[in-house]
Protein backbone atom coordinates (compact mmCIF):
# COMPACT_ATOMS: atom_id res chain seq x y z
CA UNK A 1 0.00 0.00 0.00
CA UNK A 2 2.64 2.52 0.85
CA UNK A 3 4.56 1.52 -2.27
CA UNK A 4 1.09 2.48 -4.25
CA UNK A 5 0.88 5.78 -2.12
CA UNK A 6 4.66 6.39 -3.08
CA UNK A 7 4.41 6.27 -6.57
CA UNK A 8 1.05 8.31 -6.96
CA UNK A 9 2.92 10.81 -4.69
CA UNK A 10 5.93 11.33 -7.27
CA UNK A 11 3.74 11.48 -10.22
CA UNK A 12 1.58 14.11 -8.85
CA UNK A 13 4.99 16.12 -8.13
CA UNK A 14 5.53 15.31 -11.71
CA UNK A 15 2.46 16.34 -12.96
CA UNK A 16 2.97 19.76 -11.04
CA UNK A 17 6.34 19.96 -12.00
CA UNK A 18 5.53 19.56 -16.14
CA UNK A 19 2.05 21.84 -15.84
CA UNK A 20 4.39 24.57 -14.86
CA UNK A 21 7.06 23.97 -17.21
CA UNK A 22 7.60 27.08 -19.29
CA UNK A 23 5.07 29.04 -17.11
CA UNK A 24 6.54 33.01 -16.89
CA UNK A 25 3.81 34.59 -15.41
CA UNK A 26 0.22 34.57 -13.29
CA UNK A 27 -2.62 36.70 -12.84
CA UNK A 28 -4.80 36.77 -9.60
CA UNK A 29 -8.18 38.36 -9.85
CA UNK A 30 -9.94 39.25 -6.26
CA UNK A 31 -12.94 39.62 -4.63
CA UNK A 32 -13.76 41.90 -1.54
CA UNK A 33 -16.61 41.14 0.87
CA UNK A 34 -17.11 42.11 4.25
CA UNK A 35 -19.13 40.31 6.94
CA UNK A 36 -19.74 36.94 4.36
CA UNK A 37 -21.46 39.66 1.49
CA UNK A 38 -19.57 41.00 -1.50
CA UNK A 39 -19.33 44.45 -1.52
CA UNK A 40 -21.37 45.94 -4.44
CA UNK A 41 -20.04 47.77 -7.69
CA UNK A 42 -16.42 47.05 -6.58
CA UNK A 43 -13.28 47.50 -9.06
CA UNK A 44 -11.30 44.35 -8.63
CA UNK A 45 -7.81 43.81 -7.55
CA UNK A 46 -5.79 42.15 -10.05
CA UNK A 47 -2.13 40.61 -9.25
CA UNK A 48 0.35 39.99 -12.41
CA UNK A 49 3.42 38.15 -11.16
CA UNK A 50 6.24 36.56 -12.56
CA UNK A 51 9.45 34.93 -11.02
CA UNK A 52 11.26 38.84 -10.88
CA UNK A 53 8.30 41.18 -10.88
CA UNK A 54 4.67 41.98 -9.33
CA UNK A 55 2.27 44.06 -9.99
CA UNK A 56 -0.81 45.00 -7.63
CA UNK A 57 -3.85 46.69 -10.16
CA UNK A 58 -7.18 46.69 -10.81
CA UNK A 59 -9.62 45.71 -13.58
CA UNK A 60 -10.82 48.82 -14.51
CA UNK A 61 -7.33 50.62 -14.47
CA UNK A 62 -6.04 47.61 -16.34
CA UNK A 63 -8.98 48.52 -19.17
CA UNK A 64 -8.65 52.19 -18.41
CA UNK A 65 -12.38 52.87 -17.21
CA UNK A 66 -11.65 54.43 -13.57
CA UNK A 67 -11.15 57.80 -12.98
CA UNK A 68 -8.03 59.53 -11.32
CA UNK A 69 -6.30 59.27 -9.00
CA UNK A 70 -5.00 55.84 -10.52
CA UNK A 71 -2.17 53.73 -8.12
CA UNK A 72 -0.18 50.68 -9.12
CA UNK A 73 2.22 48.89 -6.90
CA UNK A 74 5.40 47.40 -8.12
CA UNK A 75 7.30 44.61 -6.60
CA UNK A 76 11.23 43.94 -7.73
CA UNK A 77 11.88 40.51 -6.12
CA UNK A 78 15.62 40.75 -6.69
CA UNK A 79 16.62 44.23 -4.74
CA UNK A 80 13.29 44.27 -2.50
CA UNK A 81 12.07 47.48 -3.56
CA UNK A 82 8.63 48.68 -3.70
CA UNK A 83 7.52 51.07 -6.05
CA UNK A 84 3.90 52.95 -5.59
CA UNK A 85 3.19 54.39 -9.14
CA UNK A 86 0.19 57.44 -8.79
CA UNK A 87 -1.56 58.94 -11.87
CA UNK A 88 -3.48 62.17 -11.66
CA UNK A 89 -5.86 63.62 -14.12
CA UNK A 90 -3.81 66.08 -15.52
CA UNK A 91 -1.57 63.60 -16.85
CA UNK A 92 1.39 63.57 -14.26
CA UNK A 93 2.23 61.01 -12.52
CA UNK A 94 4.61 60.73 -9.63
CA UNK A 95 6.44 57.85 -7.92
CA UNK A 96 7.66 57.17 -4.56
CA UNK A 97 10.04 53.96 -3.55
CA UNK A 98 10.76 51.73 -0.57
CA UNK A 99 13.46 49.58 -0.18
CA UNK A 100 13.04 48.00 2.75
CA UNK A 101 8.87 47.34 3.54
CA UNK A 102 9.33 44.34 2.70
CA UNK A 103 11.92 43.12 4.91
CA UNK A 104 10.82 45.11 7.95
CA UNK A 105 7.53 42.46 7.73
CA UNK A 106 6.91 39.88 10.20
CA UNK A 107 4.66 36.96 10.16
CA UNK A 108 3.63 34.39 12.46
CA UNK A 109 3.50 30.82 10.67
CA UNK A 110 0.98 28.34 11.02
CA UNK A 111 0.39 24.99 9.99
CA UNK A 112 -3.08 25.04 9.17
CA UNK A 113 -4.15 24.72 5.72
CA UNK A 114 -7.01 25.57 3.59
CA UNK A 115 -8.28 25.22 -0.17
CA UNK A 116 -8.42 28.00 -2.43
CA UNK A 117 -9.09 27.67 -5.98
CA UNK A 118 -8.03 24.35 -5.78
CA UNK A 119 -4.88 25.59 -4.43
CA UNK A 120 -3.53 23.98 -1.17
CA UNK A 121 -2.83 27.25 1.23
CA UNK A 122 -0.78 27.93 4.87
CA UNK A 123 -1.77 31.05 6.72
CA UNK A 124 0.69 33.24 8.04
CA UNK A 125 -0.25 36.08 10.52
CA UNK A 126 0.43 39.77 11.21
CA UNK A 127 -1.13 42.93 13.17
CA UNK A 128 -0.81 46.10 11.65
CA UNK A 129 -2.23 48.98 13.81
CA UNK A 130 -4.10 46.91 16.11
CA UNK A 131 -5.44 44.77 12.85
CA UNK A 132 -4.66 41.17 12.49
CA UNK A 133 -4.28 40.31 9.58
CA UNK A 134 -4.52 36.72 7.93
CA UNK A 135 -2.70 35.60 4.84
CA UNK A 136 -3.03 32.15 3.10
CA UNK A 137 -0.30 31.67 0.89
CA UNK A 138 -0.09 28.78 -1.43
CA UNK A 139 3.72 27.46 -2.65
CA UNK A 140 2.41 24.89 -5.62
CA UNK A 141 2.50 27.63 -7.95
CA UNK A 142 6.39 29.01 -8.87
CA UNK A 143 4.93 32.73 -8.06
CA UNK A 144 4.85 35.04 -5.53
CA UNK A 145 2.84 38.20 -4.66
CA UNK A 146 -0.13 39.57 -2.84
CA UNK A 147 -3.28 41.96 -3.49
CA UNK A 148 -1.62 44.14 -1.63
CA UNK A 149 2.28 45.32 -0.38
CA UNK A 150 1.64 42.54 2.60
CA UNK A 151 3.07 39.05 2.08
CA UNK A 152 4.81 39.60 -1.52
CA UNK A 153 7.34 37.56 -0.71
CA UNK A 154 5.71 34.42 1.62
CA UNK A 155 4.22 32.78 -1.63
CA UNK A 156 1.45 33.92 -3.82
CA UNK A 157 -1.39 35.28 -1.47
CA UNK A 158 -4.89 34.05 -2.26
CA UNK A 159 -6.63 35.48 0.60
CA UNK A 160 -6.40 38.27 3.27
CA UNK A 161 -8.28 38.49 5.92
CA UNK A 162 -8.99 41.75 8.30
CA UNK A 163 -10.31 41.25 11.94
CA UNK A 164 -12.28 38.06 10.65
CA UNK A 165 -14.85 40.19 8.58
CA UNK A 166 -13.33 41.59 5.90
CA UNK A 167 -12.29 39.42 2.77
CA UNK A 168 -10.12 39.75 -0.38
CA UNK A 169 -9.65 36.58 -1.82
CA UNK A 170 -9.23 34.98 -5.15
CA UNK A 171 -11.89 34.29 -7.74
CA UNK A 172 -9.71 33.58 -10.77
CA UNK A 173 -6.48 32.39 -11.55
CA UNK A 174 -4.88 32.69 -15.10
CA UNK A 175 -1.32 30.91 -16.00
CA UNK A 176 0.58 32.45 -18.70
CA UNK A 177 3.87 31.41 -20.63
CA UNK A 178 4.38 35.37 -21.42
CA UNK A 179 5.10 38.33 -19.32
CA UNK A 180 2.77 40.81 -20.11
CA UNK A 181 4.30 43.95 -20.46
CA UNK A 182 2.37 45.43 -17.55
CA UNK A 183 4.66 43.98 -15.94
CA UNK A 184 7.34 46.82 -16.25
CA UNK A 185 8.27 49.64 -14.69
CA UNK A 186 7.02 52.97 -16.45
CA UNK A 187 9.94 54.19 -18.49
CA UNK A 188 11.06 56.85 -17.85
CA UNK A 189 10.31 56.77 -14.50
CA UNK A 190 7.85 59.66 -13.34
CA UNK A 191 8.76 61.98 -10.88
CA UNK A 192 10.04 60.39 -7.62
CA UNK A 193 9.20 62.27 -4.44
CA UNK A 194 9.64 60.88 -1.12
CA UNK A 195 7.13 58.49 1.03
CA UNK A 196 6.07 61.58 3.10
CA UNK A 197 5.33 63.77 -0.21
CA UNK A 198 3.56 60.49 -2.03
CA UNK A 199 1.15 60.27 0.05
CA UNK A 200 0.00 64.15 0.85
CA UNK A 201 0.15 64.83 -3.03
CA UNK A 202 -2.39 61.53 -3.28
CA UNK A 203 -4.16 62.05 -0.74
CA UNK A 204 -5.41 65.42 -2.13
CA UNK A 205 -5.43 64.70 -5.41
CA UNK A 206 -8.94 63.10 -4.18
CA UNK A 207 -10.33 65.92 -3.18
CA UNK A 208 -11.55 69.66 -4.47
CA UNK A 209 -10.07 71.99 -2.00
CA UNK A 210 -10.91 75.79 -2.80
CA UNK A 211 -8.90 78.55 -0.66
CA UNK A 212 -11.30 81.58 0.37
CA UNK A 213 -8.64 83.18 3.21
CA UNK A 214 -5.06 82.82 3.64
CA UNK A 215 -3.98 84.19 7.58
CA UNK A 216 -5.75 87.07 7.09
CA UNK A 217 -6.08 89.79 9.32
CA UNK A 218 -10.00 90.70 10.75
CA UNK A 219 -9.40 93.40 13.39
CA UNK A 220 -10.94 96.90 14.55
CA UNK A 221 -8.98 99.79 12.28
CA UNK A 222 -10.07 102.76 9.43
CA UNK A 223 -6.76 101.75 8.28
CA UNK A 224 -8.24 98.25 7.15
CA UNK A 225 -8.79 98.19 3.64
CA UNK A 226 -10.35 96.58 0.40
CA UNK A 227 -8.21 94.66 -1.93
CA UNK A 228 -8.90 93.73 -5.59
CA UNK A 229 -10.14 89.85 -4.11
CA UNK A 230 -11.41 90.72 -0.93
CA UNK A 231 -13.72 93.00 0.05
CA UNK A 232 -13.51 94.42 3.99
CA UNK A 233 -16.69 95.83 5.87
CA UNK A 234 -17.30 97.19 9.62
CA UNK A 235 -14.03 98.61 10.06
CA UNK A 236 -12.11 95.34 9.15
CA UNK A 237 -14.19 92.82 10.98
CA UNK A 238 -16.00 91.68 8.02
CA UNK A 239 -14.38 89.99 5.04
CA UNK A 240 -16.18 89.08 1.79
CA UNK A 241 -14.88 87.21 -1.49
CA UNK A 242 -16.51 86.03 -4.32
CA UNK A 243 -16.02 82.56 -4.97
CA UNK A 244 -16.71 80.16 -7.94
CA UNK A 245 -17.96 76.38 -6.65
CA UNK A 246 -17.76 73.23 -9.60
CA UNK A 247 -20.77 71.35 -9.86
CA UNK A 248 -21.18 69.06 -6.83
CA UNK A 249 -22.40 65.43 -7.18
CA UNK A 250 -24.74 64.78 -4.64
CA UNK A 251 -24.19 62.68 -1.72
CA UNK A 252 -20.79 64.28 -1.88
CA UNK A 253 -19.12 65.33 1.39
CA UNK A 254 -18.09 69.07 1.90
CA UNK A 255 -16.25 70.78 5.22
CA UNK A 256 -15.38 74.20 6.17
CA UNK A 257 -11.67 74.72 7.34
CA UNK A 258 -11.21 77.75 9.56
CA UNK A 259 -7.83 77.77 11.34
CA UNK A 260 -7.67 80.97 13.85
CA UNK A 261 -4.93 82.96 15.91
CA UNK A 262 -4.48 86.13 17.80
CA UNK A 263 -3.13 89.09 16.16
CA UNK A 264 -3.23 91.37 19.25
CA UNK A 265 -7.09 90.53 20.84
CA UNK A 266 -7.20 88.55 24.11
CA UNK A 267 -10.95 87.93 24.19
CA UNK A 268 -13.08 85.30 23.37
CA UNK A 269 -15.84 86.31 20.10
CA UNK A 270 -18.46 85.31 18.04
CA UNK A 271 -16.75 84.15 14.81
CA UNK A 272 -19.29 83.08 11.41
CA UNK A 273 -18.39 82.21 7.88
CA UNK A 274 -21.03 82.72 5.57
CA UNK A 275 -22.74 83.09 1.97
CA UNK A 276 -24.54 86.30 1.07
CA UNK A 277 -27.81 85.38 -0.92
CA UNK A 278 -28.36 87.28 -3.88
CA UNK A 279 -31.17 86.15 -5.18
CA UNK A 280 -33.51 88.72 -3.49
CA UNK A 281 -33.65 92.43 -4.52
CA UNK A 282 -32.18 93.24 -1.38
CA UNK A 283 -29.24 91.74 -0.29
CA UNK A 284 -26.73 91.52 3.18
CA UNK A 285 -24.43 92.83 0.68
CA UNK A 286 -26.85 95.72 0.40
CA UNK A 287 -25.88 96.69 4.39
CA UNK A 288 -22.33 95.86 4.13
CA UNK A 289 -21.50 98.15 0.89
CA UNK A 290 -24.56 101.01 1.72
CA UNK A 291 -24.96 100.96 5.25
CA UNK A 292 -27.02 98.56 7.64
CA UNK A 293 -30.28 100.90 7.84
CA UNK A 294 -30.96 99.33 4.02
CA UNK A 295 -31.94 96.06 5.13
CA UNK A 296 -35.13 95.10 5.93
CA UNK A 297 -36.34 95.75 9.91
CA UNK A 298 -37.78 93.25 11.86
CA UNK A 299 -39.84 94.07 14.89
CA UNK A 300 -41.74 92.76 17.62
CA UNK A 301 -43.44 95.03 19.51
CA UNK A 302 -40.39 95.66 22.29
CA UNK A 303 -39.56 98.94 20.69
CA UNK A 304 -36.27 97.99 18.70
CA UNK A 305 -35.54 97.54 15.11
CA UNK A 306 -33.49 94.79 14.10
CA UNK A 307 -31.80 94.55 10.63
CA UNK A 308 -31.55 92.24 8.57
CA UNK A 309 -32.48 89.41 10.56
CA UNK A 310 -35.60 87.53 8.75
CA UNK A 311 -36.61 86.36 5.41
CA UNK A 312 -39.17 88.43 3.37
CA UNK A 313 -40.47 89.33 0.12
CA UNK A 314 -37.84 90.90 -1.44
CA UNK A 315 -34.69 89.54 0.93
CA UNK A 316 -32.90 86.68 2.27
CA UNK A 317 -30.93 86.67 5.47
CA UNK A 318 -27.15 85.65 5.43
CA UNK A 319 -26.51 81.74 5.17
CA UNK A 320 -24.45 80.02 8.16
CA UNK A 321 -22.21 78.02 6.89
CA UNK A 322 -20.27 77.92 10.62
CA UNK A 323 -20.14 79.53 13.69
CA UNK A 324 -16.95 79.20 15.62
CA UNK A 325 -15.72 81.07 19.11
CA UNK A 326 -12.42 82.66 19.35
CA UNK A 327 -10.11 81.42 22.29
CA UNK A 328 -8.88 83.95 24.63
CA UNK A 329 -5.51 84.95 23.19
CA UNK A 330 -3.90 82.00 21.63
CA UNK A 331 -0.97 82.24 20.07
CA UNK A 332 -0.45 86.37 20.62
CA UNK A 333 -0.31 85.45 24.41
CA UNK A 334 1.10 82.16 24.55
CA UNK A 335 4.43 84.31 26.75
CA UNK A 336 1.99 83.93 29.70
CA UNK A 337 3.55 81.36 31.52
CA UNK A 338 1.21 78.50 33.59
CA UNK A 339 2.51 75.43 35.38
CA UNK A 340 2.51 72.41 32.90
CA UNK A 341 1.11 74.22 30.45
CA UNK A 342 1.71 74.01 26.88
CA UNK A 343 -0.44 76.94 24.50
CA UNK A 344 -1.60 75.42 21.17
CA UNK A 345 -0.18 77.84 18.32
CA UNK A 346 -3.47 78.35 16.94
CA UNK A 347 -6.61 76.80 16.55
CA UNK A 348 -8.31 74.71 14.30
CA UNK A 349 -12.31 74.30 13.78
CA UNK A 350 -13.63 71.58 10.88
CA UNK A 351 -17.46 71.26 10.05
CA UNK A 352 -19.30 69.52 7.92
CA UNK A 353 -21.39 71.76 5.82
CA UNK A 354 -22.54 68.94 3.26
CA UNK A 355 -26.55 70.27 3.89
CA UNK A 356 -25.64 73.32 1.77
CA UNK A 357 -24.67 71.17 -1.65
CA UNK A 358 -27.91 73.18 -3.48
CA UNK A 359 -26.47 76.66 -2.64
CA UNK A 360 -23.19 76.08 -3.18
CA UNK A 361 -23.16 73.93 -6.68
CA UNK A 362 -22.00 75.27 -9.76
CA UNK A 363 -22.48 78.89 -8.15
CA UNK A 364 -20.33 81.86 -7.64
CA UNK A 365 -21.38 83.35 -4.53
CA UNK A 366 -19.94 85.86 -2.18
CA UNK A 367 -18.35 83.89 0.94
CA UNK A 368 -17.54 85.93 3.83
CA UNK A 369 -16.31 85.48 7.68
CA UNK A 370 -16.45 87.51 10.19
CA UNK A 371 -14.97 87.91 13.76
CA UNK A 372 -16.57 90.34 16.36
CA UNK A 373 -14.05 92.14 18.04
CA UNK A 374 -12.57 96.39 18.67
CA UNK A 375 -8.80 95.20 18.96
CA UNK A 376 -6.53 97.08 16.32
CA UNK A 377 -4.58 93.70 16.31
CA UNK A 378 -7.79 91.42 15.81
CA UNK A 379 -7.02 87.77 14.93
CA UNK A 380 -5.83 85.88 11.61
CA UNK A 381 -7.50 83.43 10.43
CA UNK A 382 -7.88 81.47 6.72
CA UNK A 383 -10.66 79.29 5.43
CA UNK A 384 -11.08 76.52 3.07
CA UNK A 385 -13.57 74.54 1.79
CA UNK A 386 -13.18 71.28 0.54
CA UNK A 387 -15.32 68.94 -1.49
CA UNK A 388 -14.66 64.83 -1.18
CA UNK A 389 -16.80 63.23 -3.86
CA UNK A 390 -18.97 60.27 -2.80
CA UNK A 391 -22.03 57.95 -4.28
CA UNK A 392 -25.09 58.30 -1.73
CA UNK A 393 -28.39 57.06 -2.56
CA UNK A 394 -29.52 59.60 0.16
CA UNK A 395 -28.30 62.81 -0.05
CA UNK A 396 -28.86 65.05 2.04
CA UNK A 397 -31.01 68.05 0.60
CA UNK A 398 -31.98 69.32 -2.66
CA UNK A 399 -33.38 72.41 -1.83
CA UNK A 400 -32.60 75.17 0.59
CA UNK A 401 -33.76 78.52 2.01
CA UNK A 402 -32.35 80.79 3.94
CA UNK A 403 -35.24 82.14 7.31
CA UNK A 404 -33.52 84.13 9.87
CA UNK A 405 -29.83 84.93 11.15
CA UNK A 406 -29.73 87.15 14.13
CA UNK A 407 -25.43 87.26 14.55
CA UNK A 408 -25.28 90.83 14.60
CA UNK A 409 -22.39 90.20 12.13
CA UNK A 410 -22.03 94.14 11.50
CA UNK A 411 -22.21 94.78 15.30
CA UNK A 412 -19.18 97.38 14.77
CA UNK A 413 -21.30 99.22 11.79
CA UNK A 414 -24.63 99.23 14.07
CA UNK A 415 -26.10 95.97 13.74
CA UNK A 416 -28.56 95.73 16.56
CA UNK A 417 -27.99 92.97 19.44
CA UNK A 418 -30.82 89.84 18.89
CA UNK A 419 -32.13 91.08 22.08
CA UNK A 420 -35.69 90.11 20.28
CA UNK A 421 -36.37 87.35 22.58
CA UNK A 422 -37.38 89.56 25.86
CA UNK A 423 -40.78 89.94 24.04
CA UNK A 424 -43.37 87.15 24.00
CA UNK A 425 -43.61 86.92 20.03
CA UNK A 426 -39.18 86.49 19.90
CA UNK A 427 -38.44 85.65 16.23
CA UNK A 428 -41.31 85.14 13.73
CA UNK A 429 -40.56 84.61 10.10
CA UNK A 430 -42.97 83.33 7.20
CA UNK A 431 -41.96 81.25 4.40
CA UNK A 432 -43.25 79.43 1.19
CA UNK A 433 -42.40 76.05 0.66
CA UNK A 434 -43.10 74.69 -3.06
CA UNK A 435 -44.71 72.09 -4.52
CA UNK A 436 -43.12 68.39 -4.19
CA UNK A 437 -40.83 68.69 -1.57
CA UNK A 438 -40.14 65.77 1.39
CA UNK A 439 -38.37 65.30 4.56
CA UNK A 440 -38.04 69.37 5.42
CA UNK A 441 -35.36 69.82 8.09
CA UNK A 442 -34.87 72.91 9.45
CA UNK A 443 -31.28 73.26 10.19
CA UNK A 444 -30.91 75.29 13.65
CA UNK A 445 -27.66 76.92 15.18
CA UNK A 446 -28.53 79.08 18.65
CA UNK A 447 -26.14 80.58 21.08
CA UNK A 448 -26.65 82.82 24.41
CA UNK A 449 -24.76 85.78 25.55
CA UNK A 450 -24.29 88.63 27.63
CA UNK A 451 -24.08 89.31 31.47
CA UNK A 452 -21.89 87.49 33.78
CA UNK A 453 -23.19 85.62 36.54
CA UNK A 454 -26.63 86.18 35.43
CA UNK A 455 -26.24 86.66 31.77
CA UNK A 456 -27.54 84.05 29.27
CA UNK A 457 -24.48 83.19 28.49
CA UNK A 458 -24.32 80.99 31.37
CA UNK A 459 -27.30 80.48 32.30
CA UNK A 460 -29.35 77.10 30.48
CA UNK A 461 -32.63 78.50 28.81
CA UNK A 462 -34.90 76.09 26.55
CA UNK A 463 -35.20 77.26 22.77
CA UNK A 464 -38.67 76.41 21.65
CA UNK A 465 -39.58 76.27 17.77
CA UNK A 466 -43.14 76.95 16.67
CA UNK A 467 -44.40 75.85 13.30
CA UNK A 468 -47.59 77.84 12.50
CA UNK A 469 -48.67 77.81 16.27
CA UNK A 470 -47.60 74.75 17.56
CA UNK A 471 -44.44 73.65 19.09
CA UNK A 472 -42.55 71.19 16.92
CA UNK A 473 -39.57 71.07 19.10
CA UNK A 474 -37.84 72.28 21.79
CA UNK A 475 -33.87 71.72 23.75
CA UNK A 476 -31.58 73.64 25.74
CA UNK A 477 -28.33 74.56 23.77
CA UNK A 478 -25.46 73.78 26.59
CA UNK A 479 -21.97 73.04 26.61
CA UNK A 480 -20.34 71.65 29.29
CA UNK A 481 -16.65 70.44 27.95
CA UNK A 482 -15.02 74.38 27.95
CA UNK A 483 -12.39 73.21 30.17
CA UNK A 484 -11.37 70.35 27.50
CA UNK A 485 -10.19 73.64 25.48
CA UNK A 486 -7.69 75.02 28.09
CA UNK A 487 -4.38 74.66 26.46
CA UNK A 488 -6.18 77.05 23.51
CA UNK A 489 -6.59 79.83 26.32
CA UNK A 490 -3.49 81.53 27.56
CA UNK A 491 -5.18 84.91 28.36
CA UNK A 492 -8.06 83.25 30.19
CA UNK A 493 -8.76 84.77 33.69
CA UNK A 494 -8.14 82.94 36.28
CA UNK A 495 -10.82 82.91 39.66
CA UNK A 496 -10.19 81.85 43.31
CA UNK A 497 -11.92 78.67 43.51
CA UNK A 498 -9.49 77.30 41.14
CA UNK A 499 -10.86 77.17 37.68
CA UNK A 500 -10.41 79.83 34.53
CA UNK A 501 -12.85 81.38 32.92
CA UNK A 502 -12.82 79.13 29.68
CA UNK A 503 -13.56 76.42 31.58
CA UNK A 504 -17.28 77.10 32.38
CA UNK A 505 -20.33 75.81 30.76
CA UNK A 506 -21.78 78.50 28.45
CA UNK A 507 -24.79 77.94 25.71
CA UNK A 508 -23.99 76.15 23.92
CA UNK A 509 -20.32 77.17 23.08
CA UNK A 510 -16.72 77.38 24.12
CA UNK A 511 -13.89 79.47 23.61
CA UNK A 512 -12.15 77.93 20.84
CA UNK A 513 -14.71 75.53 19.39
CA UNK A 514 -17.31 75.30 16.52
CA UNK A 515 -21.09 75.22 18.00
CA UNK A 516 -22.79 72.44 15.87
CA UNK A 517 -26.13 73.20 14.09
CA UNK A 518 -29.17 70.21 14.86
CA UNK A 519 -30.97 68.93 12.47
CA UNK A 520 -34.99 69.09 13.43
CA UNK A 521 -37.25 67.04 11.26
CA UNK A 522 -40.55 69.32 10.32
CA UNK A 523 -41.59 66.08 7.77
CA UNK A 524 -43.36 66.85 4.51
CA UNK A 525 -44.85 70.38 4.71
CA UNK A 526 -47.77 70.67 2.44
CA UNK A 527 -47.24 73.63 -0.19
CA UNK A 528 -47.97 77.10 0.66
CA UNK A 529 -47.20 79.85 3.51
CA UNK A 530 -46.11 78.66 6.51
CA UNK A 531 -44.96 80.51 9.97
CA UNK A 532 -42.25 79.51 12.01
CA UNK A 533 -41.74 81.87 15.62
CA UNK A 534 -38.49 80.82 18.01
CA UNK A 535 -39.30 81.36 21.33
CA UNK A 536 -36.08 81.96 24.07
CA UNK A 537 -36.60 82.91 27.50
CA UNK A 538 -34.24 85.72 27.45
CA UNK A 539 -32.69 86.79 30.33
CA UNK A 540 -33.67 91.03 32.03
CA UNK A 541 -31.21 93.52 32.05
CA UNK A 542 -28.85 94.36 34.73
CA UNK A 543 -28.01 97.44 33.99
CA UNK A 544 -25.02 97.91 31.72
CA UNK A 545 -25.64 94.48 31.26
CA UNK A 546 -28.04 92.46 28.51
CA UNK A 547 -28.64 89.12 27.51
CA UNK A 548 -28.89 88.14 23.44
CA UNK A 549 -29.77 84.94 21.65
CA UNK A 550 -27.21 84.37 18.03
CA UNK A 551 -29.86 81.60 16.33
CA UNK A 552 -29.51 80.94 12.11
CA UNK A 553 -31.82 78.38 10.66
CA UNK A 554 -32.77 77.63 7.24
CA UNK A 555 -34.59 74.50 5.47
CA UNK A 556 -33.15 71.98 3.84
CA UNK A 557 -35.33 69.12 1.96
CA UNK A 558 -35.73 66.85 -1.34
Amino acid sequence: MKKYYLLALIACITWTAQSQKGLKSVQVTYSRSSNGSVLENQDPIVLLASDKTSLVTSDKIMHNQTGFPREQVFVDFSTGTVTQWAQFENGKSIITMDSLALSKQKFELSNETKKIQGFSCKKAKTIINSNTIELWYTNELDFKGAPTVLGQTLGLVLEMVRNGNYQVTATKITLSKTVPALLSVPNPLPKKVDQLSYRDILWKSRFTNIPVFKKEVINFSDESKSNDSILRYANGTIMVRKVKFPVIKKGSQIFADVTEQSNGDAYDRTGSVFLIPTDKPISYLDGLQKGVKTLPVYENGNGKKYQGVVRTGNYAPLLELMRFFTPFGVKQYNTIQLKNKAWQDSVYYRQDISEMLPALSNQEVWIGMSIGNYDKGGHKASLNISIHPEEDSKPKSSWLLPLFNTNNVMEMAGQEYATMFDSEKGLEVTFEVPEGLKNIQLRYTATGHGGWENGDEYLPKKNTILLDGAAVFAFTPWRTDCGSYRLSNPASGNFPNGLSSSDYSRSNWCPGTVTNPILIDLGNLSPGKHTMQIKIPQGAVEGTSFSSWNISGCLIGN
